[in-house]
């Protein structure tokens, strides 16, 4: 199998830059495959898990809050608003930020932004959802 290259970079560090097999990533549609030798496309990106599949024996997971995928023939690029290895992901802040998030919607009063209450909610669950996938490894 051919690899190709894979670029994960946040606003604030680059988190990811190697050689793998395949890339999987949450694109706005749809959750997509991509290996070597790709159709060049642009999409956003929803929140949720980026999976690079190093080899047959080992895949890195990392979670992306959104952001842009961008791919070319032999380069992945995952440019992310937040990236974060899966690993690294705080429990205890993602737990709080669900929390938050709820409170703020059930607030009737109309003084939030619903909006952003509920992708602050969906951002917190996707990072639950993935430490919890990752533990029963």
């Amino acid at each position: 199998m051919t690899t190709i290259h894979v670029d994960i970079v946040s606003a604030e560090r680059e988190i990811y830059s190697g050689l793998v097999d395949m890339v999987f990533a949450p694109a706005e549609l749809g959750e997509v495959g991509i290996g070597s030798h790709h159709a060049p496309f642009i999409s956003k990106m929803r929140p949720g898990e980026v999976r690079l599949k190093v080899n047959s024996h080992e895949e890195l997971p990392f979670f992306v809050s959104g952001g842009i995928l961008e791919v070319q023939p032999h380069v992945v690029t995952v440019l992310a608003d937040t990236a974060v290895r899966a690993h690294d992901i705080d429990e205890a802040a993602a737990l709080e930020a669900k929390h938050s998030a709820e409170e703020a919607l059930a607030d009737r009063s109309g003084k939030i932004d619903y909006a952003k209450a509920q992708a602050e909610l969906a951002q917190a669950m996707q990072q639950l959802r993935l430490l919890e996938k990752y533990r029963r490894k």
